[in-house]
């Protein structure tokens, strides 16, 4: 498993990631917002029933800014958007997905 050694911010609209194996990969933030785990945003499975979000994702002002990205243990960061959600955990692997995914750069 590659993991992030090193996570930069280039322009206010991308976030760059260099992985353990040296390769370097950017991500542009509505990437990145628009793939959030959690299951305000893409709703949540509990014993096999799919219960999908609350509410339907629409544009708020900050959505696409980061305000913190603050690291979980050893495999995943929590990134802190500027219109207050915060509740996605980004795992190594998601962001690799991400990463390696046709649409990243």
């Amino acid at each position: 498993m590659f993991v992030p050694t090193a996570i930069q911010q280039p322009t206010p609209q991308e976030l760059q990631l260099t992985w353990s194996d040296d390769q370097t990969f950017t991500l542009t933030l509505q990437q990145l917002r628009d793939a959030c785990p959690c299951a305000n945003c893409k709703g949540e499975t509990i014993l096999g029933v799919y219960y999908p979000p609350v509410k339907l994702p629409m544009f708020t002002p900050g959505m696409y800014e980061i305000e913190a990205i603050e690291p979980v243990g050893n495999y995943a960061i929590q990134v802190r958007w500027r219109d207050g959600h915060h509740t996605g955990i980004y795992s190594w692997e998601q962001l690799r997905g991400l990463c390696e995914a046709p649409e990243a750069e």
